[in-house]
Parts: structure tokens; sequence; C-alpha cells
């Protein structure tokens, strides 16, 4: 019996999720398998991986052969490093204290630029928020302005017609001790 590693789609349409399981090469995708080894959802940036290292070994030590996507996340996981570093330590190149100091390292590094993956992308979103809020403010500083400014226009344009009306007024009033002064001085 030939064993592949591969993934078993999950998910609904346009949304997939796996399951990376170790199954009979026979078997159909979505069909029976041996053993699940992990999960990997490509929907999350940087995609989510989850995966039983041990488990992957295993099968790795046993012949599984990982198909090409499989492969790669095997290898984003360590799980094909931990593979090679247990050949040095059956061939005696290393000893098992060494094989692990090895693994942790490179998991250690992974694990930073994982990490500062994700600050970039966490700095990259709040970048564009920022931008879109400040565009958002000038826009709405524009449209108050805007707003304030044809208030004024109207009242710039009501005001003429009130200080005509007040100019008749005072017109009228003038015009009217005018006249009185001239009855007075006619009856003088």
């Amino acid at each position: 019996m030939s064993v592949k590693i591969r993934l078993q789609r999950h998910g609904k349409k346009g949304k997939p999720f796996y399951w990376v399981v170790a199954a009979d090469a026979r078997s159909k995708r979505d069909g029976k398998y041996l053993e699940k080894i992990g999960t990997y959802n490509p929907n999350t940036n940087p995609a989510t991986v989850e995966l039983n290292l041990d488990s992957a070994v295993k099968w790795l030590h046993n012949g599984a052969q990982p198909t090409d996507t499989a492969r790669a996340i095997l290898s984003y996981k360590g799980a094909l490093l931990k593979h090679h570093l247990d050949g040095g330590i059956r061939k005696g190149a290393l000893t098992q204290e060494q094989a692990d100091a090895k693994l942790a390292a490179w998991l250690e590094a992974k694990a930073g630029k994982v990490d500062a993956k994700k600050e970039g992308l966490t700095k990259a979103q709040a970048d564009v928020k920022a931008k879109a809020l400040k565009a958002e403010q000038e826009v709405n500083a524009k449209r108050l302005a805007a707003a304030a400014q044809a208030e004024a226009d109207a009242i710039a344009a009501a005001t003429p017609a009130v200080e005509e009306e007040v100019a008749e007024v005072e017109e009228s009033t003038e015009e009217a001790p005018a006249a009185e002064e001239n009855n007075e001085t006619t009856e003088a």
C-alpha cells in the first residue's frame, strides 16, 4: 500500500479549509484516510498551519510521500528538517541533543520571521486606517467650511435687504423732521 501525505478539502465554496492527512494513494481526495496530521487554512494572512510534527515525521519515516503542497507545508513547519536530522542521527553524524538544538534554533528563526510578517501586516493595516481617517477628516473639514461659507453668503444676501429697509426707515425719519422744520419756519 502506497501512502501519501496530502490535503483533504473542507470548508464552503470559495473558502477552502484543508486537513493534512496520511492516506492510501488509491483513496479519493476527500475519502478515507489513515490519520489526520494537521490543518491548513489559506484564508488568513499569513496562512494558518497546525501540524502534529511527531506524527508527520513518523509517516515520513515509514515512507509516506507528500504531495507538492503538503511538502511545502511540512517544510514550513519543520517536519522535513526533523526527518532529515533523524536520518543524521541514525547514521551517527549527529547526536540527539545536537539535532534537537538545530531544530529548536530553526523553529525560533521561523517563528521570528512569521511574527515579523504579522507585525508588518498589522502596521500596514494601521497605516491604511490612519490615512483613511485623515482623508475623512479633511473631507469633513472642507464640508464644514463650505457649509459655513454658504451660511455666511446667505446671511450676506439677506443683510443688504435688511440694510435697505433700515435705510428707508432712516430716510423717512429724516424727511419727517425736515418737514416739521419747514412748517415751523412758515408759521413764524
